[in-house]
């Protein structure tokens, strides 16, 4: 199906991100609300996950249970895709990582890549991106893009909040990625900030400006 998009309203995840959103809320408080926000959007985004059947021997008896054969590559945007990162390793551990390190010269008016680095063996594979704002959708296009060119298989992008612009670029672009998130927002300023976001999420999680 094209142009999949999950906005996850559950209570606790609502609550979370109201506590985000909170300019008082510090950097250390901030980190461990992404990872607990990552752990949920990873349990979401896996509930098809492929399974098959294994023999196995309980207390009591021998029967058969479900197992993950082959676990998705997950893909973080540095930097505030590692926000989420650790949360969604908490619920998939043997998920092999990869990073891509992409940012908006605005000089050159262009995304410019500085870091990419995938696992081996990834063509065919399943991606988690990860990447806590889409904003404009800039960055997460050029990321889909330098994916697609190593042959990988369904890319579902796990992001905390979206604008209405950036979602529709992205599935104008690429119509074949899902998208799990936990708020649609109103839009962007002038400045291309989420409204009415949680400002800027790298900064955010590391004390930086």
């Amino acid at each position: 199906m094209a142009n999949e998009f999950y906005e996850i309203k559950h209570p606790v995840l609502q609550h979370k991100l109201t506590l985000l959103r909170d300019v008082n809320t510090n950097s250390r408080a901030f980190r461990d609300i992404m990872n607990e926000i990552g752990r949920f959007l990873a349990y979401e985004s896996t509930k098809e996950l492929p399974t098959k059947q294994m023999e196995v021997t309980t207390p009591i008896e021998a029967t058969t249970a479900d197992y993950i054969e082959k676990y998705p590559i997950v893909v973080s945007v540095l930097r505030a895709g590692n926000g989420l990162l650790d949360g969604v390793l908490d619920t998939l551990p043997f998920s092999a990582v990869g990073f891509v390190g992409m940012y908006r010269d605005k000089f050159i008016n262009n995304t410019v890549e500085y870091y990419f680095k995938l696992p081996e063996k990834c063509d065919g594979r399943d991606i988690l991106l990860l990447d806590p704002m889409l904003a404009t959708g800039d960055t997460a296009i050029a990321a889909i893009d330098r994916l697609k060119q190593y042959g990988v298989g369904k890319i579902t992008m796990l992001t905390v909040l979206v604008s209405p612009e950036g979602l529709e670029r992205l599935h104008h672009f690429h119509p074949d990625v899902i998208i799990y998130t936990v708020s649609k927002e109103k839009g962007l300023n002038e400045k291309g900030y989420l409204l009415p976001g949680l400002g800027d999420a790298g900064d955010r999680l590391y004390s930086t400006k």
